[in-house]
């Protein structure tokens, strides 16, 4: 009876670490599993590091990406456009060249004739002429100086819109008369509209000029 005893007492104590030891074993294979499954979620994040240039050991930033910029908004009101310094000097250039294709007459006319003017000789039998002249153009402040034989008559004569002049008593032979453009004016050129009358009251020369400033125009008077 005490051996049965001892028996039953040492199997069941058996069993016991059985069991024990068995549960040991699902508890440990139950952790690792989940120690697996952490491990592999898990995300192990590290820091980024500049790129290194070999050449010169210089950090290079990155390329920064596209920057959007507003777009133009709508006015009713004209911007000012500032214009391009190569369209400007074409613009100038083809000027200079619809110059270059005007007449001698119609540049002559523009600036001013910078030779001096001759509107021939004519002949007459009478005692005196009477010389007068006038701004033709706008009047704008046209000055000349006259000459009879390369003698001053009148230094100084503002041309207005109407005639102004003086009496020339005709000496026998060549009387030549110099109109010499002291200025321009305000726009330019020197522009004037002249009458040589006999004292019959025919007009014996009629002509224009248009001079730069230092030109002057001649016209001859031939008595009999």
């Amino acid at each position: 009876m005490k051996q049965f005893g001892l028996t039953f007492i040492l199997m069941c104590f058996t069993l016991s670490l059985a069991a024990q030891i068995d549960t040991e074993k699902k508890l440990k294979i139950v952790g690792t599993e989940e120690s697996k499954t952490d491990s592999s979620e898990t995300v192990t994040l590290s820091p980024s590091k500049p790129i290194i240039n070999p050449s010169n050991a210089l950090n290079i930033p990155k390329t920064a990406p596209l920057l959007d910029f507003p777009e133009k908004e709508f006015s009713m009101f004209p911007q000012e456009e500032f214009g391009n310094p190569g369209e400007l000097y074409q613009k100038r250039i083809s000027n200079n060249i619809a110059d270059l294709k005007l007449s001698k007459e119609e540049i002559e006319r523009r600036n001013g004739s910078t030779t001096d003017q001759y509107f021939g000789d004519f002949k007459s039998d009478a005692e005196f002429v009477n010389v007068v002249y006038r701004d033709h153009g706008y009047t704008d402040g046209d000055i000349i100086q006259v000459l009879v034989n390369d003698d001053i008559v009148h230094a100084r004569v503002y041309l207005t819109g109407g005639f102004k002049g003086f009496k020339l008593n005709l000496l026998k032979g060549f009387n030549k008369i110099d109109f010499l453009a002291l200025n321009q004016g305000e726009s330019g050129p020197n522009t004037a509209e002249f009458k040589v009358i006999d004292d019959k009251g025919i007009v014996v020369s009629h002509n224009q000029w248009n001079l730069a400033t230092g030109v002057k125009a001649t016209v001859i008077v031939v008595k009999e």
